[in-house]
């Protein structure tokens, strides 16, 4: 078991099964959107999937996060390697720490798209209706320059992608607490995902923690 100041793992729950957090092996915050209620979770309205999750933790315990934090969804397995389970999951973290991994994705691919986030499966007939923004392109151009205030690349490699990964303590703190709180502003003025904005945070987590104070902005 992980010492509290060597690893946390924050999970984003919705109506997920969480019978598997039980068997992590760091402490684990849950923020719950959903029913039925989760017992010792931090109960959140149901706005901004998980980025409006992640960004609440991060600013809430900005000065006193342990050494790397895990941030999961509430079913995470799926997206991982074939077979993956909670113990799968522990030797991954296990691995990392060892290793002093700065940061790390847990999905079994990664995503290249362009600022509009293409290609991408936003518009599957069989997905319409399922929230606001479907049929919708992903604003990850217009994202990256609200948060960063400088051009966005024509491509992003998204190494973080389903929102499970892993990071190291100072590539949060290379950005100031005001960094995050804008991000959060930018999820809470799209509630509901109508304008995808949650999604783009998906395909941004990389940029974010890349551990590059020089993309700063200067106008937070």
């Amino acid at each position: 078991m992980f010492s509290q100041d060597k690893v946390q793992a924050v999970i984003a729950r919705y109506r997920e099964d969480l019978s598997w957090a039980g068997e992590l092996q760091c402490r684990a915050t849950i923020y719950n959107k959903g029913e039925p209620p989760v017992e010792g979770a931090v109960v959140l309205p149901n706005i901004g999937r998980e980025s409006h999750s992640y960004l609440t933790h991060i600013i809430n315990n900005y000065s006193v996060l342990p050494e790397f934090t895990v941030f999961l969804q509430g079913s995470p397995f799926f997206h991982m390697e074939e077979g993956a389970d909670c113990a799968v999951l522990n030797a991954l973290i296990l691995e990392n720490v060892s290793r002093n991994v700065p940061f790390k994705g847990f999905a079994w691919f990664r995503m290249v798209c362009d600022q509009l986030g293409r290609p991408h499966q936003l518009c599957d007939p069989e997905k319409e209706g399922r929230w606001l923004g479907w049929g919708k392109d992903i604003p990850v151009g217009e994202v990256y320059e609200y948060l960063f205030n400088r051009p966005a690349p024509r491509k992003f490699i998204a190494s973080a992608a389903t929102g499970l990964f892993m990071v190291r303590r100072d590539r949060i703190l290379i950005r100031p607490v005001e960094f995050y709180e804008k991000a959060l502003s930018l999820i809470e003025s799209d509630p509901h995902d109508a304008n995808n904005t949650g999604h783009a945070f998906e395909r941004l987590w990389q940029v974010i923690f890349n551990g590059s104070a020089a993309i700063n902005p200067t106008n937070l």
